[in-house]
């Protein structure tokens, strides 16, 4: 039991929390995004489902955090798969609530909630990994302690979107700005471009006009079908 009176290995454990939340909070807002459109009863099951998956493959990434920033190709995609899921939020936010299939809904929830977090927890991983400096017990321990304070967090920014509908259009386009920052991140990308922050700021910026523009056009576009229907009907 030496190791508990080991300073170091706590300063480590603090480093691995402060890192994990200062990158959570995005994960927090896509969280409550996710589950904004279901019922009530079923919001606290998406959120503690979603991440109990997203704890098993963050741990699993962990593991495996050497080899990741080496990968080509893994955040332009990663970036992409974010801005399918931007997109889809934004474009469903003006649809009636009322005809919910509770069980099919639910799983949707979870599922966007886990590839979310797993795709935006890259960085994260990483920073904490060599934070750990390569103890994988202690960057987990560090992970299982600060996911509940971003489950608390998403359970906050819920209640922000059910009262201000505007947050929501907000958060798909912050969403669409992490989306570029990590695409443009990729190593695959980066023999091809200067090294100048503004790069990054340019293709943060594309994407969540991207993400903003095309889900506003498709939720535009599914009210005027839905008029249509109701005046042929």
């Amino acid at each position: 039991m030496a190791w508990l009176s080991d300073p170091l290995l706590w300063s480590a454990l603090a480093q691995i929390i402060v890192i994990d939340l200062l990158l959570g909070g995005d994960n927090a807002v896509v969280i409550a995004m996710a589950c904004r459109r279901l019922p009530r009863e079923l919001q606290t099951k998406a959120i503690y489902g979603g991440m109990l998956g997203a704890i098993v493959l963050r741990i699993v990434l962990l593991f495996c955090a050497v080899h990741l920033l080496a990968l080509p190709f893994l955040k332009l995609v990663g970036g992409l798969l974010l801005v399918w899921i931007g997109i889809k939020l934004v474009a469903h936010q003006d649809e009636d609530d009322a005809p919910i299939d509770g069980g099919t809904r639910l799983w949707t929830a979870i599922r966007t909630i886990v590839v979310a977090d797993v795709v935006m927890s890259l960085d994260n991983v990483l920073a904490v990994a060599a934070a750990g400096d390569g103890n994988v017990y202690l960057v987990a321990a560090g992970v299982l302690i600060s996911i509940p304070v971003i489950v608390l967090g998403s359970r906050l920014v819920l209640a922000a979107l059910e009262r201000f509908a505007w947050l929501v259009t907000a958060g798909g386009a912050l969403i669409g700005w992490i989306a570029g920052g990590m695409a443009i991140g990729d190593p695959v990308l980066q023999g091809y471009l200067p090294h100048v922050s503004s790069v990054h700021w340019v293709a943060s910026a594309a994407t969540a006009a991207l993400v903003l523009l095309s889900g506003l056009w498709l939720a535009r576009s599914a009210r005027r079908e839905s008029g249509e229907r109701q005046s042929q009907a």
